[in-house]
């Protein structure tokens, strides 16, 4: 339950897994980090298609994404990305933000996580690392997005709201210093050990984030950024393979019984024939049975090629 050397991630020390205790966690940033575009900007048209804003901020939104993607994150930009949100949420209907998202997250966020994250993230679980996703973007956003990657916990910004609105005011600004300070907590609460965490982030204002723990990384640095990893000894790591999620999900197991007693069915129906057409026993007893557990063989094989 999600709650509120160069190039490469050096393995955890010996790929010993964290202890109680002694625990270890992976910090991500979200935007340009994990996903390859900004989850506060991918649903402005769904929001305008919900009556949360007008066609000239839906325009004003895809400009400030524009500007957002094209350039790297510095503290002004940011700065203004946030005022300009805030000024745009206040007055929104919090309970339809939410169904909104939940109800478009696949088609605006799911085709642009990066495959290296996903598997940095499973990576992590595997060690029995902790996943937290570090955003400046609303909780409502952050959330349903962790949720997706399979995250623990979440670092978010907290709008204020009275009423069942956002009012426009923020109760927390997970940006900057306060991304630090935000991890620092939630280590203390949860048992890190920060000096074997990592931390991940395309961003130079995330800088006290990847100075905070023993193991950061600049993901898709620009200059300033690979020259203060240089500096500091952090790694950097090039993303450059958005993928859909959807597909990596494994099958219902209501569809693989179904697709497993299909082939049982189909091979029940060729013995049946055999045997009228020679007037003979079936060739081996159980013939049935391995049919069926051939086809979950079959099944698991289609599974793994589907996952990886």
């Amino acid at each position: 339950m999600i709650t509120s050397s160069p190039g490469t991630p050096p393995p955890p020390h010996g790929r010993v897994r964290s202890r109680a205790g002694h625990r270890v966690a992976a910090f991500f940033d979200l935007d340009k980090t994990v996903i390859a575009t900004s989850s506060t900007a991918a649903f402005s048209r769904s929001f305008f298609a919900g009556g949360l804003i007008t066609r000239g901020d839906v325009l004003r939104s895809a400009y400030a994404h524009f500007l957002y993607m094209a350039s790297s994150a510095d503290a002004a930009q940011t700065e203004r990305m946030r005022q300009h949100l805030s000024e745009l949420a206040t007055g929104w209907d919090v309970a339809k933000v939410e169904q909104i998202v939940a109800e478009t997250l696949h088609e605006h966020i799911d085709p642009y996580v990066y495959a290296e994250a996903v598997d940095l993230i499973a990576e992590h679980h595997a060690m029995g690392h902790d996943v937290v996703v570090v955003s400046a973007s609303g909780t409502e956003l952050v959330e349903p997005i962790a949720a997706m990657l399979g995250a623990d916990h979440v670092v978010a910004t907290r709008m204020a709201v009275a009423d069942g609105r956002f009012t426009g005011e923020i109760d927390f600004y997970a940006y900057g210093e306060n991304k630090a300070t935000a991890i620092t907590e939630l280590a203390a609460a949860r048992g890190y050990d920060l000096q074997r965490c990592y931390a991940y982030s395309d961003s130079i204002t995330d800088a006290p984030m990847l100075a905070a723990v023993g193991h950061g990384f600049a993901v898709n640095p620009d200059r300033t950024l690979r020259r203060l990893a240089a500096q500091n000894g952090w790694g950097t790591l090039t993303f450059t393979r958005p993928v859909a999620l959807r597909p990596t999900i494994r099958p219902t197991p209501v569809l693989a019984v179904v697709g497993t007693l299909a082939l049982a069915g189909l091979a029940w129906a060729l013995w049946r024939r055999w045997r009228r057409r020679t007037g003979q026993p079936a060739p081996l007893a159980g013939t049935r049975s391995q049919a069926f557990h051939g086809a979950n063989r079959t099944g698991h094989g289609t599974h793994a090629q589907t996952v990886h």
